[in-house]
């Protein structure tokens, strides 16, 4: 018997050769690769996904409701301060037990938070809280010294200051003069656009809301069912018609298109005065006030509707149209940094009866309280409109300075010249006519009342109105404008409660301004 035959009996019988050593270690690299390769395109594909979830998909994840980790991370640490005239008026306590290590507190909550807004644990930020989180938290890339390294290593790093341009004293007046009454108040120094009071009432604390549990959640939902609304911002984000305080608008558009040489000129004014398209006249709320053919200042100073009407209808819609808009009307987007609404002038009127009673502040002419200072602060500027602004600069924790904020143009409504005659018009208003409460001695005063009907039929409870300028005597600019607004009126006539309720508002924070 052969050896192979002996070889295979002991091996079982087989009829085969045994196989090659070199075949076995050949198979068995080829498989070790296959699994290699395996392996990589699964930690390729594992990779492409944490790429995917951590860069392409992380604003989505940390903006999900459900992900609370960037809210506990940002409650870490102390939450930045919002400063007014270098005093805190945010602050932070620590809490006791819970997710969150800090909370956020306030300091006279009511009377800053139409500037500083709210920061929650619970329902999140507004106004400058919202707009100016990055700083506030310590998550801005400009806080960073090495933004590469704390962005891998997501360190905390800590909450900046936020500088706001208000006036302390201003804002105490401002407040103080709403008292109960629903209403608001914004006040502008002309020259740079910074806003200097910005007051809403009725107010609320926000540091009622700010941190969790059951408490919280009452406050907030009492808050917003209030009919009252004190969370509104009626500052910025609340439009009135702005009755006979849109004159001086009307007034500037009519000097400026030629319309009249001046404010001393006879306007063959007719009164009552019915546009060519309608049977229905405009009037002047009192007969004894002679309107018919009155002069612009006069006109002015006793608010004649007949005389604006027309002289609304004089400069035309696309004239009316460019004036609002280049006072500011029609502004969208516009920030403070906080966002502010637009203000309104129709833009698509359909006949001279609507124009009229648009250029007397009527129809669908509406304002916030933060236009109407811009308009004023204008006229005060020699006809300059400053953006305004609510934000002085944001520093570090250190104090180092992140970013500044100058006085930036806006436009040019008018001409100096035309500015000076609304001016002087103006400074009527309040020496001879409706708008004596605003009088402040040694202190040249310019302003102009207003009472805005409201409601279906005009049934609704009238707003008040008053905005104005004040300038030292001696002095060549105005420190500051000021536009009020009372919702609940409660006068008869038209001019007479913008004059009776909000003239004295304006003065009080007048006075606050220029007595530093």
């Amino acid at each position: 018997m052969s050896p192979f035959g002996r070889k295979n009996s002991r091996n079982g019988g087989g009829s085969g050769p045994e196989p090659h050593a070199g075949a076995v270690r050949l198979s068995l690299s080829r498989t070790s690769r296959r699994a290699g390769e395996f392996c990589l395109v699964l930690i390729l594909v594992l990779l492409v996904n944490c790429t995917r979830v951590q860069v392409l998909q992380a604003k989505k994840y940390n903006d999900n409701a459900a992900n609370q980790r960037a809210v506990i991370a940002r409650y870490s640490e102390p939450r930045g301060d919002i400063l007014v005239a270098g005093r805190a008026v945010t602050g932070n306590t620590r809490v006791e037990s819970g997710a969150y290590t800090y909370r956020r507190t306030y300091t006279d909550g009511p009377l800053y938070a139409p500037v500083t807004g709210f920061s929650s644990q619970t329902f999140g930020n507004s106004l400058l809280e919202g707009v100016e989180d990055g700083v506030l938290a310590g998550t801005d890339s400009d806080l960073a010294s090495h933004p590469l390294l704390n962005a891998i290593s997501r360190a905390q790093v800590p909450g900046g200051d936020v500088l706001t341009t208000i006036n302390a004293k201003a804002q105490r007046a401002a407040f103080a003069g709403l008292g109960s009454k629903r209403g608001a108040v914004a006040a502008i120094e002309p020259a740079t656009g910074k806003i200097l009071a910005l007051a809403s009432t009725p107010s609320y604390d926000p540091g009622t809301i700010t941190g969790t549990g059951s408490a919280a959640t009452a406050n907030w939902n009492r808050l917003n069912n209030a009919s009252t609304q004190p969370m509104l911002n009626r500052a910025l984000r609340q439009t009135y018609p702005p009755g006979s305080t849109f004159k001086v608008v009307t007034l500037s558009a009519g000097l400026a298109d030629g319309v009249y040489s001046g404010i001393d000129v006879p306007t063959d004014s007719p009164d009552p005065f019915t546009p060519a398209d309608t049977s229905t006249p405009i009037t002047n709320e009192s007969a004894s006030d002679a309107c018919a053919n009155a002069t612009l200042r006069y006109a002015l100073e006793v608010s004649c509707n007949t005389v604006f009407g027309k002289l609304g209808d004089d400069v035309g819609q696309s004239g009316m149209v460019k004036a609002a808009e280049a006072f500011g009307f029609n502004q969208t987007g516009q920030t403070v940094p906080v966002g502010v609404v637009p203000s309104v002038f129709d833009t698509a009127m359909t006949s001279k009866a609507l124009l009229a009673l648009s250029s007397i502040g009527q129809y669908n002419t509406a304002a916030t309280p933060l236009e109407m200072a811009s308009v004023t602060a204008a006229i005060a500027n020699g006809g300059l409109l400053m953006k305004p602004q609510l934000v002085a600069s944001t520093t570090g924790a250190d104090g180092t300075v992140l970013k500044s904020f100058g006085p930036e143009e806006f436009g040019r409504p008018i001409s100096a010249a035309v500015a000076d005659q609304v001016q002087q018009a103006m400074v009527t208003v309040v020496t001879s006519g409706t708008g004596g409460n605003a009088a402040i001695p040694g202190v040249t005063v310019g302003g102009k009342t207003g009472t805005a009907q409201n409601g279906v039929g005009n049934s609704g409870t009238p707003y008040a109105w008053f905005i104005s300028w004040a300038r030292p005597g001696g002095a060549t600019a105005s420190p500051v404008a000021v536009a009020v607004v009372i919702e609940d009126s409660d006068a008869n006539r038209a001019d007479v409660s913008g004059g009776g309720l909000a003239a004295p508002i304006a003065r009080s924070v007048m006075q606050a301004v220029l007595g530093g």
